[in-house]
């Protein structure tokens, strides 16, 4: 009577996905909303003035944010007729549309 094999073990991956268009919508979003520098005014205990900041930064900058979000929408919606939507593969991380 042959041996019985044991189970496979199940193993973590080892790359991780990254989405270009949700990536690179976030980056627009947070350079638009002046998210770092009010963050900084913050953490420096000026809560309020990092919130006016953001506050003035997103109503000065509201067509471009609007245009990103527009953007990205359509580019999820067209980069769904891909069959790969890898753009690029560096070593674990895989960049997807």
């Amino acid at each position: 009577m042959p041996a019985r094999r044991k189970a496979p073990r199940r193993r973590a991956r080892r790359s991780f996905n990254v989405s270009a268009i949700e990536a690179g919508t976030a980056l627009s979003l947070a350079q638009s909303t002046g998210f770092a520098d009010s963050l900084q005014l913050a953490l420096d205990g000026k809560i309020s003035e990092g919130v006016n900041n953001m506050s003035r930064t997103v109503l000065a900058n509201k067509s471009k944010i609007i245009g990103t979000l527009g953007a990205a929408a359509v580019a999820k919606v067209a980069s769904k007729g891909f069959a790969s939507g890898t753009l690029a593969k560096l070593g674990p991380i895989r960049v997807k549309l």
